[in-house]
C-alpha cells in the first residue's frame, strides 16, 4: 500500500501541490439486533478506498478513489489539485499549516479477543438471552438488544515524510426495555441509551454481563410509568456518568472544537461562544474542581489512536484547568492561529470524506476525596440523573436541555422514590460553575459515542469521554413534559 500511497502524492506534487497526504483506510463493521426475541438485523459491511488531500496556491483540495490502482490514484491526485486550484481562486485565508516532525510507527487497539472472530451464533445467542430475561418481566412491552463492531485498517503517507499504520477496533452493546400504558411510554437502558462502546475486543462485551441487568432495566421501565412527574423546581443534582458524558459532549467537547470557533464549521452543527479572546482572558467555564483533557491516549477510548488522519501524535491536551477555560481542539491548520501547535484532532469518517476536527476523549478528571456514593450520601436534598433520553442544545453551545430517563429523590444521602420524565436546563459556563463535587477514580468510566453528527457532507465520528459523576447546585428541572 504504501507504493500506491507515494504515487499519489508523487502525482499531486507534480501537478503543482505544495503539500499533499493521502489516506487508505480499509473499514469492516457488523450490526446486530435483537426486539422481541427475534433477530431483527445482521449485517457485516466492507469499505476500502484512498483520500487524497493537497495544497494549492494556498487552498485545500480533496478527491478519492475506492479504485486501488495505478491509474485510478493518479486520476484522484490530480482532481485534488484541480479542486485546490479552482479553491484558490475564491480564497479569503491562505492555508499555512503548522510544523510537523516527520513519524513513522505503528499503533493497534489492545484487545484480548478479536470480535469479528467470534461466531456470530454466538454473540446472537448472548443478545438473545438478555432480550429473553428483559421480557420475562410482566409489563414490559418491548425489548431491543444490540451490538456493533468496527474495525479500520488505515496507512497514512505525507510528502514531509509522515507514515503511520493503525488499526483502530471499537465495540458496543446495549439493551433496552420499554413499557408502554395508554399514551404513557418509559424505557430504561443499559449500560447507556443506545449502548456502551469501547476501544476493545469482545471482552469489552462479556463484561458488560447484559443478562446479569436485563430484569433491573426491565422492571424499572414498568415501575416507571406509575412513578410521579418531576415537579419543576431548582433542584440540586447529582449526574450519573450515563448522563454526564453526554452534558460533557455537547456543552463542553463541541464548543471547543476550533472550526466552529472560526465558522468554517456552521451550518449543520453551529459555531461556538468560545472565542479566541476568551482563550487568553482567564475565562471561567466553570468551578474550581472541573478540569476538563482532551486525551487521544486514555485507554479504552473511541478518540484513542496512534496519530490522527494529519499525521499528528496521539496527546493530552488541556480544555479547562480548575475551572478555567485553556485549550482547543485543533488542527495543523487552525491551531497556529491562536498561537498553538496542532493538538492531533483531525479525523475523517473513512476514505472519501476530508478529515474535520473531531473530539478524541473528553474527559472530566476525577477529583480525590469523594466517591459517587460518597457525594449522594453528602446530599441532604436533590435528584439523581441517570442514563439521557433526548436533548437541545443552541448552535453556540450554550443554552441546554436534557430529559434523561430515570430520577431518585435524595433525601438524608439516600436514593429515595423514583420520578419520571425528568428534565434540566441551563447555560453553560453558569451550570459548570455550580459544581461543587466531582467523583473520584473509583466512579471514574470510559464512556463514548459511536454517531456523533458533524460536516456537510455529513460525517459520523466516534468519540469518547471519561466521567466519575458530579453535583451540580441550584439547577432548574422539571421544565415541562418533552
Amino acid at each position: 500500500m504504501r507504493d500506491l500511497l507515494e504515487r499519489a502524492i508523487e502525482t499531486a506534487r507534480a501537478r503543482g501541490a505544495s503539500y499533499a497526504d493521502a489516506r487508505h483506510v480499509h473499514r469492516t463493521q457488523e450490526d446486530l439486533t435483537v426486539r422481541s426475541g427475534r433477530v431483527e438485523a445482521a449485517s457485516a459491511s466492507e469499505s476500502e478506498g484512498v483520500g487524497i488531500r493537497v495544497i494549492v496556491d494556498g487552498a485545500w483540495g480533496f478527491a478519492s478513489t475506492s479504485f486501488l490502482d495505478a491509474g485510478d490514484v493518479d486520476r484522484a491526485a490530480a482532481l485534488a489539485v484541480r479542486i485546490a486550484r479552482a479553491s484558490a481562486t475564491a480564497l479569503r485565508r491562505p492555508v499555512v499549516l503548522d510544523d510537523r516532525t516527520p513519524v513513522t510507527g505503528r499503533y493497534a487497539t489492545p484487545m484480548r479477543e478479536d470480535p469479528f472472530a467470534v461466531p456470530i451464533d454466538a454473540k446472537l445467542a448472548d443478545l438473545l438471552a438478555a432480550d429473553e430475561a428483559m421480557r420475562s418481566v410482566k409489563g414490559v412491552a418491548f425489548t431491543e438488544s444490540v451490538f456493533q463492531a468496527q474495525r479500520e485498517r488505515k496507512t497514512f503517507l505525507s510528502t514531509e515524510g509522515t507514515f503511520t499504520e493503525q488499526t483502530i477496533t471499537h465495540v458496543g452493546a446495549g439493551i433496552e426495555a420499554n413499557a408502554i400504558e395508554g399514551d404513557e411510554h418509559q424505557r430504561r437502558s443499559y449500560p447507556d441509551a443506545g449502548g456502551g462502546f469501547q476501544a476493545a475486543g469482545y471482552e469489552w462485551i462479556r463484561g458488560l454481563d447484559l443478562v446479569g441487568h436485563a430484569g433491573r432495566i426491565g422492571e424499572e421501565s414498568v415501575e416507571l410509568l406509575s412513578a410521579p412527574q418531576l415537579p419543576a423546581g431548582r433542584r440540586t443534582i447529582v449526574l450519573d456518568p450515563s448522563q454526564l458524558y453526554l452534558q460533557l459532549h455537547e456543552s463542553c467537547g463541541h464548543p471547543t472544537e476550533l472550526d466552529r470557533v472560526f465558522g468554517t464549521e456552521a451550518s449543520y452543527a453551529g459555531t461556538s461562544f468560545l472565542t479566541p479572546d476568551l482563550l487568553e482572558g482567564g475565562f471561567r467555564y466553570g468551578s474550581e474542581l472541573v478540569d476538563i483533557v482532551a486525551d487521544a491516549t486514555a485507554p479504552g477510548g473511541l478518540g484513542t489512536f496512534g496519530w490522527d488522519d494529519e499525521g499528528v501524535p496521539a496527546q493530552a491536551v488541556p480544555l479547562v484547568r480548575e475551572g478555567i477555560f485553556v485549550g482547543y481542539l485543533s488542527s495543523r491548520e487552525t491551531a497556529p492561529r491562536v498561537g498553538r501547535s496542532s493538538g492531533g484532532a483531525m479525523r475523517a469518517d473513512g476514505w472519501n470524506r476530508i478529515p474535520l476536527i473531531r473530539m478524541t476523549n473528553v474527559n472530566l478528571l476525577p477529583r480525590p476525596g469523594m466517591s459517587l456514593d460518597g457525594i449522594v450520601a453528602d446530599t441532604d436534598d436533590g435528584l439523581y440523573l441517570a442514563s439521557n433520553r433526548s436533548w437541545s442544545i443552541d448552535d453556540r453551545r450554550l443554552n441546554f436541555q436534557f430529559a434523561t430517563e430515570v430520577a431518585y429523590e435524595i433525601r438524608g444521602g439516600k436514593l429515595g422514590r423514583m420520578y419520571r420524565n425528568p428534565t434540566y436546563t441551563g447555560i453553560t459556563p453558569e451550570f459548570w460553575g455550580s459544581c461543587d463535587a466531582v467523583g473520584d477514580a473509583s466512579s471514574w468510566v470510559m464512556l463514548g459515542t459511536p454517531n456523533c453528527g458533524k460536516g456537510e457532507p455529513g460525517q459520523t465520528g466516534h468519540v469518547g469521554h471519561g466521567v466519575s459523576g458530579a453535583r451540580f447546585r441550584d439547577v432548574q428541572v422539571g421544565v415541562g413534559k418533552w
